[in-house]
């Protein structure tokens, strides 16, 4: 799982931001990566609402919110997701060996009857 924000400017952009004459000052790089960050929000919002369905404004306002700022799995989603690259390692590093034995046929629906947060 990867914890990086959708919305994190390049190392390169970065650097950029560093050697300009004001790049060495917190500041700088934080107002270049706000402006930044806010023009990349703005241009998927916009992507985003041409391809809208729903003329009802709170219907869209709600799906935007969604798409833009989705929830962080669940640790239910994560326990999941954790299973099975477990499963995908077992089938890499035994293959032929039964990787859907009870243990992981246990987890798996121990993790499934867990209720979503």
């Amino acid at each position: 799982m990867s914890s990086q924000h959708p919305i994190t400017p390049p190392p390169e952009l970065v650097q950029q931001w560093i050697n300009e004459e004001d790049g060495l000052t917190a500041g700088h790089i934080a107002t270049q990566a706000a402006r930044w960050g806010a023009d990349q929000e703005l241009e998927a919002c916009c992507e985003w609402l041409v391809n809208a369905l729903s003329e009802d404004p709170q219907e869209v306002s709600q799906e935007l919110r969604t798409v833009r700022r989705p929830k962080p799995p669940t640790l239910k989603e994560q326990g999941l997701e954790s299973l099975n690259e477990v499963i995908k390692c077992l089938k890499v590093l035994a293959p032929g060996a039964p990787v859907d034995g009870i243990h992981i046929e246990n987890i798996h629906r121990s993790l499934e009857a867990l209720p979503n947060d």
